[in-house]
């Protein structure tokens, strides 16, 4: 007699690039190799997790070959709908994932598809629900007369539809199946804090899926990869929620180095981050996701003035402070729930806010409420610049460079869409703040350093230059360029800065970021064979999905930290836009 157990395939945890994302804006959801969903959080990003194996707590969503097989994948051209695939010892398998759209923030749709493409396809499904990090079982399972599953787990509510014949099977719901060649079998899912609306058809819900994302993304044929950059687009669409705000990352939690201490949770709307895809959006022709950004942003100054916060929740709430869910967490990781960052003053970011309202108000699309938002980043940043600031890489306190000079270049680009008035008071703003930090940080060698007592250089200080705060042919910006690429450049990669009297490489990754800042800079200077090289090698540093994360180890050629990184993307959009 044999015992019929659930699959462990659960158990082994896979390496980053491995890993495809699907996302609505409200929310997204992490599929692995095996055909799992191994992290969403529900209903909102910033909610508990009810697929939590990704960090070690329970709850999955598994479709899998019961045979031997390899895995790939791609993403339908333009969206976030992922198509895996298997290959097993006698026939072709995939799996369509996609989360519905268009997106209700109280209720996730989960579409998944299996089709066999040649031989008979046979195949696992488990689906286990466990809000809470995975604390909260599925319960009061229950199959109606139509054969559809509901249950409850925490206050959500569930129902999945296409699985009659699944059977309970120590708290999981268990369905095999199989399909002759050229069939298909349909699995909806529906999580939600509401009460569960009637059921829609799969073709519907598909249908409508794929006329949103292609009403979302351009063509971008001009641009210098089109394939990768409707790719980045759709991931910043897929990032951002009907509020305007974008999370930095879908994920939390995973290690940006083994064992450093250094793991964060970036399911939350930072200020940079959304303005630099603001900024991205606008390059690209996305008009929505450009004004999506405009209006999230100017929305918090307008709420908190000179107290803006680094970052919040996509609904404008607080970020909650760090905490322990008491996980086993991601090897090499931690299990923080919930960012630091609301105890610190992040100067640049009022930089970046100024560029994002002034390209709105360059293009007639800032309203009055948006140019009240220009005048109070203005009056902050006249009454702190002069303060210590956590900078753009989030640190201790100091006089940052990159902050002041992103203080010029917002600045700049203010005086040029206002008034007369305002112009003179901007530009002159703009000017004691670089004649100050000339006088403090330029380095004898006549580049920017990172701060008046750090002499090293910071690769992040070519981006000022990039945004107009001093000409490309300022000797300051092409002294830091060459000192960035001499000092933090290796194969290809860059690295933030000289970290911990290590070797670069040892303290951290390369960051990709910085990689096609570079690439931007270079292109500035008219070296369009340099800004190539740069942008073509870390456009490569991604898993077989096509995702960047935040760090790239250039050594193992491993993705590190949280993904998929939307500052990264909206980088790479922007200079595939330039490049273009």
């Amino acid at each position: 007699m044999t015992t019929e157990r659930i699959s462990e395939a659960g158990s082994r945890v896979h390496v980053l690039r491995d890993f495809a994302l699907i996302a609505d804006g409200e929310r997204g959801a992490v599929v692995g190799p095996d055909g799992d969903i191994v992290w969403m959080c529900a209903p909102a990003w910033h909610d508990d997790a009810v697929f939590a194996t990704l960090i070690g707590g329970a709850g999955t969503y598994r479709i899998m070959p019961t045979d031997r097989y390899t895995w790939g994948g791609s993403y339908e051209d333009g969206t976030l709908i992922w198509r895996g695939r298997w290959i097993t010892t006698g026939s072709i398998i995939e799996c369509h994932d996609a989360l519905a759209l268009p997106a209700d923030p109280h209720r996730a749709v989960i579409l998944r598809q299996i089709r066999a493409q040649s031989g008979p396809a046979r195949l696992r499904v488990e689906l286990q629900v466990a809000h809470g990090f995975g604390r909260r079982s599925m319960r009061q399972l229950h199959r109606d007369d139509q054969g559809r599953w509901t249950a409850r787990s925490g206050d959500l509510r569930i129902r999945w539809t296409g699985a009659a014949d699944a059977r309970p099977l120590d708290g999981t719901l268990v369905l095999d199946v199989t399909l002759e060649p050229g069939d298909t079998h349909d699995l909806v899912l529906e999580i939600s804090d509401e009460p569960l609306l009637d059921p829609v058809s799969p073709e519907h819900l598909w249908q409508a899926t794929r006329t949103a994302w292609s009403g979302h993304i351009p063509s971008l044929t001009g641009t210098a990869a089109p394939r990768d950059a409707r790719l980045a687009a759709a991931v910043l669409h897929g990032l951002t929620s009907s509020s305007g705000g974008m999370v930095a990352a879908a994920t939390m939690s995973l290690p940006e180095r083994a064992h450093r201490q250094r793991s964060y949770d970036y399911r939350y709307a930072w200020i940079r981050d959304q303005c630099y895809s603001g900024l991205a959006a606008q390059v690209a022709g996305l008009d929505g996701l450009f004004d999506d950004a405009v209006q999230f942003v100017q929305e918090r100054v307008l709420s908190d003035g000179p107290k803006l916060k680094p970052a919040y929740r996509v609904d404008g709430g607080a970020v909650p402070d760090e905490k322990s869910l008491h996980l086993p967490g991601y090897p090499g990781g931690d299990d923080i729930r919930g960012n630091w960052v609301n105890s610190q003053f992040q100067l640049d970011a009022l930089g970046e806010v100024l560029r994002l309202l002034s390209a709105a108000a360059a293009q007639n699309r800032l309203d009055a409420d948006g140019w009240s938002a220009i005048q109070t980043v203005v009056a902050s940043i006249r009454e702190r610049w002069q303060q210590p600031d956590a900078g753009i890489w989030e640190l201790g306190p100091d006089w940052w460079t990159q902050s002041r000079l992103a203080c010029v270049a917002g600045l700049r680009q203010a005086a040029g869409v206002a008034a007369p008035s305002d112009a003179g008071v901007f530009a002159g703003l703009a000017d004691a703040i670089l004649a100050e930090t000339t006088r403090t940080c330029l380095h004898p060698d006549g580049y920017w350093q990172r701060s008046p007592t750090r002499p090293g250089v910071d690769a992040s200080l070519v981006w000022p230059a990039v945004n107009g705060a001093l000409p490309a042919n300022d000797p300051r910006t092409q002294a830091t360029l060459r000192a960035v690429e001499r000092d933090l450049a290796v194969d290809g990669y860059a690295y933030r800065y000289a970290a911990d009297d290590l070797p670069l490489g040892e303290a951290e990754g390369a960051f990709l970021l910085c990689g096609f800042m570079l690439s931007l800079a270079y292109d500035q200077q008219g070296d369009r064979e340099a800004a190539m090289r740069w942008f073509e090698r870390n456009r490569a540093a991604c898993g077989s999905p096509g995702l960047f994360t935040e760090e790239y180890d250039v050594t193992q050629r491993q993705l590190r930290g949280n993904l998929p990184q939307a500052f990264v993307h909206a980088t790479f959009l922007q200079a595939a836009c330039d490049l273009g």
